[in-house]
């Protein structure tokens, strides 16, 4: 049998993953203390604050300066950070964290209960991108003491849920800076102070962000770096180029070129695989602005689907890294993932004969409409997918005009002025539906808030299935909601999920203790350290 090109990346793949190091590889060496990590950040946020904006390119930097109440281990458990213990009650309205005592802010203020009722009320509820979602039945957070935090829901809150989203949607800010100012023009956004390993120095726009060591860190010699520098390169050559000669020992999130972790698995210095990013899933999308005449017909939103080999552009663009999606959940989530098969596989005639059949027939130069297409450029692979929609719709008559902007102008022209008819970029799946995933298809986020449902598209039934599931305590239960939920938005396709794919990172084998749980680019690196040349 003739292996294809794909075949034999997804072997190599394989076998990569199966030789890995594994994580005790280095557990019999001394942990060697001082140096400098540093990290590729490959573009820039305008908020760096993480209660604010849920975001691995925020994640990367500030979850070592701010820390969130629970983090992931190697297993993907959730475990203790800022919060010690938890408990619910039976109906599911009632979670209390005891929180960890000693602790204090970079600034010498002590962490107390009122940090973490400030933050989940005033930030996570009214504008973290998911927090509003998740926490959009949060009634209050009671403080009976310093170190008690006791959350009261008006609706079930299933406590698996609510400790898998807080790894990414519990950072706690400090009251004390942001009470009584405008929140989110803030100076603290760009210069965070938080509890966490590593203190906020300095950020230089384009050029670096730097993080020195806590001194005064609750847990004890620890951290092990004096430093963490993030660099921020945007050429992604000039990225492998960096890693090579050793100016940096990181590049994470597919921040490589497809091409360069392709040739760098081979490469005996550096470890290139997804371990340490299992947490992370992702997609590639396709939003469609339904405000639009063409595209509030859901024969138009299918008929576009059909009209894209998305086989074909895993195969020849993205150097085999994925598969089609079935949905929104994938497969990488057996608590939750329903099963099936891609539901719009690639049918010209049937793209066609749909186009015709809304009403859009070619006119006399074989063009049916035009449409805007604005990608929010996250990786590569992105603008790739744009062009390849483009040329992919122009064969069912389809104009498709590109706009090139830089992550944030995009993000504000889609999600802010929804100025756009169709848009590409990444979804991240978190372990959980009800974390980051349904948020992109229930009604009600406020305007601006990235990664939300902007399209200018409501369902009652999809909003009470997304409801209904978030707040079901039962486990199958839930897993039968989300089934029937993603069998309706495949359905009615407001967002196409195109691709299911795993992130990469390329990590130099002098560092040690990384990517040792679940979520470890967007974690602390308390206990990551430098190996002598």
């Amino acid at each position: 049998m003739r292996l294809t090109r794909r075949d034999a990346l997804l072997s190599t793949s394989a076998t990569l993953l199966s030789t890995i190091l594994p994580r005790s590889a280095f557990s019999q060496e001394s942990p060697r203390r001082g140096g400098i990590l540093t990290a590729h950040l490959g573009s820039e946020q305008r908020i760096l604050n993480p209660a604010l904006r849920a975001s691995t390119g925020v994640y990367l930097i500030t979850s070592k300066i701010m820390e969130a109440l629970v983090d992931l281990d190697a297993e993907g458990r959730p475990v203790p950070i800022l919060a010690t213990s938890w408990e619910g009650t039976p109906d599911g309205k009632t979670v209390t964290f005891k929180l960890r005592d000693g602790v204090t802010w970079h600034d010498g203020k002590p962490f107390t209960a009122a940090d973490v009722q400030y933050t989940a009320m005033e930030m996570w509820k009214k504008h973290l991108n998911y927090g509003t979602q998740l926490q959009q039945y949060l009634e209050a957070v009671d403080t009976p003491d310093l170190h008690t935090a006791v959350f009261r829901y008006s609706r079930p809150m299933p406590l698996n849920l609510l400790l898998r989203a807080l790894c990414d949607l519990g950072y706690i800010a400090p009251r004390h800076v942001f009470e009584g100012t405008n929140i989110l023009e803030n100076p603290a956004n760009t210069a965070p102070i938080g509890t966490g390993p590593f203190k906020f120095v300095q950020y230089e726009r384009g050029q670096f962000i730097i993080a020195e060591r806590n001194p005064n860190y609750w847990r004890k010699d620890f951290p092990y770096l004096d430093r963490i520098v993030w660099r921020v390169i945007t050429d992604k050559s000039a990225v492998a180029a960096a890693l090579e000669t050793g100016q940096i020992q990181l590049s994470s999130y597919n921040g490589l070129s497809l091409s360069d972790l392709d040739r760098l698995k081979d490469d005996k210095r550096f470890e290139v695989s997804t371990r340490g990013i299992e947490a992370n899933a992702f997609n590639n999308t396709l939003e469609f602005n339904t405000r639009r005449k063409e595209l509030s017909d859901v024969r138009v939103r299918r008929a576009i689907a059909h009209a894209i080999d998305v086989d074909f552009f895993i195969e020849n663009f993205l150097y085999g890294q994925g598969k089609p999606a079935t949905g929104p959940i994938p497969s990488s989530s057996p608590a939750f993932y329903p099963g099936g098969k891609p539901p719009y596989p690639f049918d010209k005639k049937k793209s066609e004969a749909l186009l015709d059949e809304a009403g859009y027939k070619r006119g006399a130069d074989g063009t049916r409409f035009t449409l805007k297409l604005v990608p929010i450029m996250n990786g590569e692979d992105v603008p790739l997918l744009a062009t390849y929609i483009q040329q992919s719709l122009a064969g069912v008559g389809i104009k498709v005009e590109i706009v090139q902007l830089d992550i944030a102008g995009a993000l504000t022209t889609v999600y802010r002025d929804w100025n756009f008819d169709l848009a590409t970029g990444w979804h991240q799946y978190r372990g959980d539906p009800a974390v980051s995933t349904t948020v992109w298809y229930r009604s009600g986020s406020p305007k601006g808030a990235p990664w939300t449902n902007q399209w200018g598209w409501q369902s009652d039934k999809i909003d009470q299935l997304i409801d209904q599931a978030a707040t079901e305590i039962d486990p199958e239960k839930r897993k039968t909601l989300y089934a029937e939920w993603v069998k309706a938005v495949n359905e009615e396709l407001p967002v196409w999920m195109v691709t299911e794919r795993q992130f990469f990172a390329a990590t130099s084998k002098q560092l040690r203790n990384h990517h040792n749980t679940q979520r470890w680019d967007s974690s602390d690196w308390h206990d990551t350290w430098i190996a002598a040349s």
